[in-house]
């Protein structure tokens, strides 16, 4: 690698002198593989970042883009229009929970939550309850990195430079190793954790908070799973003091989980959804929020006839070439049945071939669920709450691409895994494991 000249690029969630010292880089990509420069393949255990969910370099993607982009490359989205923009959002809609039958279109995950957010607002302003400006999040949640983001999230390195803009609050986290450790599924400890919403209610004011916005499952957070009824109890919380609740469904939705929305695997229906990453199989960037019926009809009554309703939108909303490779992207999910394959017996093969490593004594918590899992490491104390990292930069090295995140190892692998591929993750992470 000594060719490569990698001082101008400043990299993105990365400590830049560590990497540029030994670089690590990816030459091609297909179906769950990667190859670096050398020709060494390693299998690609989180979907690129919880995003390459029909696996890589996907040729019916990629024509369409080659296509659209010859046909119209670019039109402005204010004003204007392009038939493709409404012809996708028709056919995003039909994958939605019943009610969520709008659309609204941005570049990325951080993009759909803070456009999320200014719904929510919106909103509030527009049935005449415009004191409702706060938000609640969750420790240990991430809603990307636009200041609205970082003000709901709940990762403290996100925020803590930059302060938290938006007015909130969080709920505490449902991580309970204690109690749940080695959990199959949904853990079964925890759902009282969900009154945590109730005092955070009485302490503000019902008539201050305008939403509520978690994942349905924690990512970057480590894979944090609901406990049974969790959800369910936010909802009636929600429902009851006139609260707004967001899923954001950027890494949980298009298949993880064995439905095409976590909110639908796990019925519970919030009134906004946030998506982007495997929308378009991160082929072409792009953010969407899924907005409830009634949500909508409430700001478009609101403005004067022939006024602008939201003032909020992107250059690149609704990209022409963005929706067709969304477009093919459904194509292949509905074709392949691969958003609901993770509930099928690759979901349960992933399950067990996951859990056979808690019987390493360096694995203290196995957690999963579809097609996602983590495997929570005990970490030396002079490691600790970094153990995660260092042993994902070993997993490489073994030939897996693994996530670290805390003393964690978190895996989202591509929705097209096979058995024999989940069978070479899990052997070459044994090995790494073992020899900590």
């Amino acid at each position: 690698m000594s060719e490569l000249k990698t001082d101008a690029f400043w990299m993105p969630f990365t400590p830049n002198r560590s990497f540029k010292a030994a670089p690590r880089i990816v030459e091609s990509a297909e179906g769950i593989y990667l190859t670096e420069k050398s020709g060494r393949q390693i299998i690609d255990a989180t979907a690129g970042l919880w995003c390459s969910n029909a696996g890589h370099c996907r040729s019916e993607i990629a024509d369409a883009i080659h296509q659209q982009a010859k046909k119209l490359d670019y039109s402005s989205i204010f004003n204007f229009g392009h038939e493709l923009s409404f012809e996708y959002s028709e056919r995003l809609v039909k994958h939605t929970p019943d009610g969520l039958n709008h659309v609204f279109f941005g570049n990325s995950g951080s993009e759909a939550v803070e456009s999320a957010l200014k719904i929510a607002l919106q909103y509030q302003r527009a049935r005449g309850k415009g004191t409702r400006t706060m938000f609640i999040g969750r420790d240990k949640g991430y809603h990307g990195v636009n200041f609205g983001g970082i003000s709901v999230g709940g990762i403290a390195p996100n925020y803590q430079a930059f302060g938290q803009r938006v007015k909130s609050s969080h709920l505490r986290h449902t991580l309970d190793i204690e109690r749940n450790a080695f959990s199959k599924g949904l853990p079964e400890h925890g759902v009282e954790l969900a009154e945590d919403l109730e005092r955070l209610v009485h302490f503000h004011g019902a008539d201050q908070i305008a939403a509520v916005i978690v994942e349905p499952f924690a990512g970057a957070g480590g894979v944090i799973l609901p406990p049974k009824g969790y959800l369910q109890r936010l909802r009636e919380i929600c429902d009851q003091h006139d609260l707004l609740l967001i899923f954001d469904e950027v890494i949980s939705g298009w298949g993880r989980t064995g439905s095409a929305f976590a909110s639908i695997e796990w019925g519970v229906t919030p009134d906004m959804i946030t998506s982007a990453k495997g929308i378009t199989n991160a082929t072409v960037p792009l953010g969407a929020v899924f907005v409830k019926d009634e949500i909508y009809k409430t700001v478009m009554d609101a403005a004067p006839e022939g006024g602008v309703e939201f003032y909020h939108g992107y250059t690149y909303s609704a990209h022409p070439v963005a929706c067709a490779a969304g477009m093919a992207t459904l194509d292949i999910y509905e074709r392949e049945g691969l958003l609901t394959r993770a509930s099928g017996d690759i979901g349960a093969y992933w399950e067990k071939a996951l859990h056979s490593l808690a019987d390493l004594d360096q694995v203290i918590d196995v957690r999963n669920y579809g097609l996602v899992g983590a495997i929570e490491l005990r970490a030396p104390a002079d490691l600790k709450g970094r153990f995660g990292g260092k042993v994902s930069g070993m997993a490489w090295e073994a030939g897996v691409m693994a996530r670290g995140i805390g003393d964690a190892l978190c895996m989202s692998p591509p929705l097209i895994i096979e058995s024999h591929e989940i069978d070479t993750i899990v052997e070459k992470l044994r090995g790494v494991i073992s020899g900590l």
